[in-house]
């Protein structure tokens, strides 16, 4: 997998990674080079004591069994008939 490199040196971690390595937004990562310089990317470990707060959200993300279409939810919504 290959990216590209914005002006400000940031890139974008390719999905398959970011799932394999459990990272969702504000995820502390850790670079490293080892010895044949190649780049390694890890899940940094948190200081003991300092856990993340768990997002609310993540229960019951993707858990809806209801598939809206967005012009039905939209008239229920506005209450148009």
């Amino acid at each position: 997998m290959s990216t590209t490199m914005t002006s400000k040196g940031q890139v974008t971690i390719p999905k398959p990674i970011r799932d394999a390595l459990h990272l969702t937004p504000g995820s502390a990562i850790e670079f490293s080079v080892n010895d044949h310089g190649e780049v390694v990317l890890h899940s940094a470990k948190r200081e003991s004591g300092k856990a993340r707060t768990p997002d609310r959200f993540d229960a019951v993300r993707g858990k809806a069994d209801i598939k809206w279409r967005t012009d039905d939810l939209m008239a229920l919504l506005r209450g148009d008939d």
